[in-house]
C-alpha cells in the first residue's frame, strides 16, 4: 500500500467515521472529543444507548467484541431514529458515508436512551420487526458468528492427500486451533463468508483484495513448537498465475520440524534438528522396496501393516514398525528402504532452493548444493532480528524471504546484491520462519522442496479428528470408527 493509498484509507476508515460520530455525540449532548478515543467511545454509546455499563468488559474479548461493537452501534443509531435494518447497516457498513451526513442533518435528533423501557414504549411501532427482518436478522447474526468463530477460535479441516500419512489420513476430518498460536486479524477482509478463497461453482475470487489490513496476530497460549501438527497458508502462491494475498492461499497441512533459529539437515531421511537427531513422528513412512521368495505377498498382510503401494507388487510405504514386521514373514526375501545416496542431487525431482529460483547470483547457474529429499542442509531457519550474510552459497536460500515475503526490492548486478536500491552484502530478518515436513515422506511437498514458511502464513495447530471417511470403502464401512475424537499426535 503506498502513501497514497493509505491517505485515502485512513480517511474512508477513521475520518469520516470519527467525524460523524463527533457530530452525533455533540446532539446528544457530549462532547464531540470523545468519539475520537477508542473504546471510551463506544463506552459513551453504551451510556446514551441505555446499555450497562459492564458491557465495556465485553469490548476486550476476541471475536466477541466484534459482534458487542456492532450491537452498541445498532442501539447507539436507533437513539437517533435509526429503526430500519437499511438504515442500520448503512451505518455500519458505509459509515464514512452515512455518518457525517446524520451529523450534520438537521432532522436526524437524539432520541433518547433506545434501550430503555420508556423509549421502546414510546416508539414501539417503529421498532416493531416484521417477519422477513427477524429472519434476516437472524441470517445475519448466524453467519457473523460463524465467521468470528471460524476467524478467532476454530475451524474445520479436511485432510485432501496421504503427505501426512499414517499420522493423519485422506478423509479426517479436523479441528484446528486459532486460540494456540494466536489468530490473526483477517487481512483481506472483504470476503464471502465461508469461502475460502474462490466461489464453488462459478470458480471466481471469493474475496476482493482492494483493502488489505496489515499482519497482526493476537496473543496466543504457545508459540509454534518442533513436532506440532500446522495449518499453514501455502507460500508459494504468492506467486504468478495466482498472486493470492497471505490469508488467502491454499491451507496447507504438515509438522513443524524447524523452529526459527534451528540448523536443520536431513541425513539419510533422518531429521537433525541442532546437531541431535529429531524425534520421529508415530505414523511417520516412507517408500520401501521389498521382494519375496516367490510367493506373492497376502495382501491381507498388507491391509493388516498398513502398507500402501502404487502398482507395483514389490513398492511399497509404510513405517519403520510395519517395514520391521514384514521382514519376519518367511516368503520375504529382503526389504530396504529407499533412500537417496548422499551428495547425489536428483534433476528429475529438485529440491530448495534448486526447483524454485528466483534471481541467479554470479555465475550463469545456481550453486550445487548436491540436495536431495533424503540427504538437505544445513541450513539455518530464519529468526526475527537475525542478521545473515549474503554471498553466492546463501543468497539462493534466503532470497525469496527476503523479497516475496518480507516485501523487499531484490535486484543482483553481477557480483552484487542491491536490496532497496542499496548494495549489500548482509539482511536481517523481520519476521520468524519455520520448517514444515509431511509424515509421508516420500509423498509430501513441503519445505524440502518450497523452503521456509513465514508466521504470517501460520493459520493454527490441529487438536483432533471429528471424523475420518475413507472413499474406498463400502457405505456401511465408509467411518473410521476408531479415529474418531482422536487427538493429533
Amino acid at each position: 500500500m503506498n502513501i497514497v493509498e493509505f491517505a485515502i484509507a485512513f480517511i474512508i476508515l477513521i475520518i469520516l467515521p470519527c467525524l460523524g460520530f463527533w457530530k452525533l455525540f455533540e446532539k446528544a449532548g457530549q462532547p464531540g472529543w470523545k468519539a475520537i478515543i477508542p473504546i471510551y467511545n463506544l463506552y459513551v454509546m453504551l451510556k446514551l444507548s441505555g446499555r450497562p455499563d459492564w458491557w465495556v468488559l465485553l469490548l476486550f474479548l476476541p471475536g466477541i467484541n466484534f459482534l458487542v461493537a456492532m450491537g452498541i452501534t445498532i442501539d447507539f443509531l436507533k437513539s437517533y431514529g435509526k429503526f430500519s435494518l437499511r438504515e442500520q447497516a448503512a451505518g455500519i457498513l458505509l459509515s464514512f458515508i452515512y455518518l457525517p451526513k446524520w451529523g450534520f442533518d438537521k432532522q436526524t435528533k437524539y432520541l433518547g436512551p433506545s434501550a430503555s423501557a420508556g423509549f421502546k414504549e414510546k416508539y414501539q411501532k417503529s421498532l416493531k420487526k416484521s417477519t422477513t427482518r427477524e429472519w434476516t436478522e437472524a441470517i445475519i447474526f448466524a453467519v457473523l458468528a460463524a465467521t468470528l468463530i471460524r476467524t478467532f477460535f476454530i475451524e474445520a479441516y479436511t485432510i485432501p492427500t496421504p503427505s501426512m500419512e499414517r499420522s493423519l489420513l485422506v478423509g479426517d476430518f479436523l479441528f484446528v486451533s486459532k486460540v494456540n498460536y494466536g489468530a490473526r486479524l483477517p487481512e483481506t477482509p472483504v470476503a464471502f463468508p465461508f469461502a475460502h478463497h474462490t466461489m464453488p461453482l462459478i470458480n471466481t475470487k471469493a474475496y476482493w483484495d482492494g483493502i488489505k489490513v496489515p499482519y497482526y496476530r493476537l496473543p496466543g497460549l504457545s508459540n509454534v513448537k518442533k513436532g506440532d501438527v500446522v495449518v499453514f497458508n501455502y507460500p508459494m502462491e504468492a506467486d504468478s498465475p495466482l498472486n493470492r494475498p497471505v490469508d488467502k492461499r491454499e491451507n496447507y497441512i504438515k509438522r513443524c520440524q524447524g523452529a526459527p533459529g534451528d540448523t536443520l539437515s536431513v541425513v539419510d531421511a533422518q531429521v537433525y534438528v541442532n546437531g541431535k537427531a529429531a524425534a520421529n513422528p508415530p505414523g511417520e513412512q516412507i517408500d520401501y522396496t521389498f521382494t519375496t521368495t516367490g510367493m506373492p505377498l497376502n495382501p491381507q498382510i498388507k491391509e493388516d501393516l498398513n502398507i500402501s503401494d502404487y502398482g507395483n507388487v514389490d513398492y511399497s510405504t509404510m513405517t519403520r514398525e510395519s517395514a520391521g514386521a514384514l521382514k519376519g514373514y518367511s516368503n520375504v526375501k529382503s526389504i530396504y528402504p529407499n533412500i537417496s545416496k548422499r551428495a547425489v542431487p536428483d534433476p528429475n525431482n529438485p529440491v530448495f532452493p534448486l526447483k524454485y529460483p528466483i534471481h541467479v547470483m554470479l555465475s550463469s547457474k545456481l550453486p550445487d548444493y548436491k540436495w536431495n529429499v533424503d540427504n538437505f542442509g544445513p541450513i539455518i531457519i530464519p529468526k526475527k532480528g537475525w542478521t545473515v550474510k549474503l554471498d553466492s552459497l546463501t543468497f539462493p536460500l534466503y532470497e525469496r524471504a527476503i523479497e516475496v515475503y518480507e516485501n523487499n526490492k531484490v535486484q543482483v548486478a553481477g557480483k552484487d546484491i542491491l536490496i532497496n536500491g542499496k548494495k549489500t552484502d548482509t539482511y536481517t530478518f523481520k519476521m520468524n520462519y519455520y520448517w514444515m515436513m509431511g509424515d509421508n515422506r516420500h509423498d509430501s511437498e513441503d519445505s524440502r522442496y518450497w523452503g521456509f514458511v513465514p508466521e504470517d502464513h501460520i493459520v493454527g495447530k490441529a487438536l483432533f479428528i471429528w471424523m475420518s471417511l475413507d472413499d474406498n470403502a463400502s457405505f456401511l464401512s465408509k467411518i473410521r470408527w476408531s479415529r474418531l475424537f482422536r487427538g493429533v499426535n
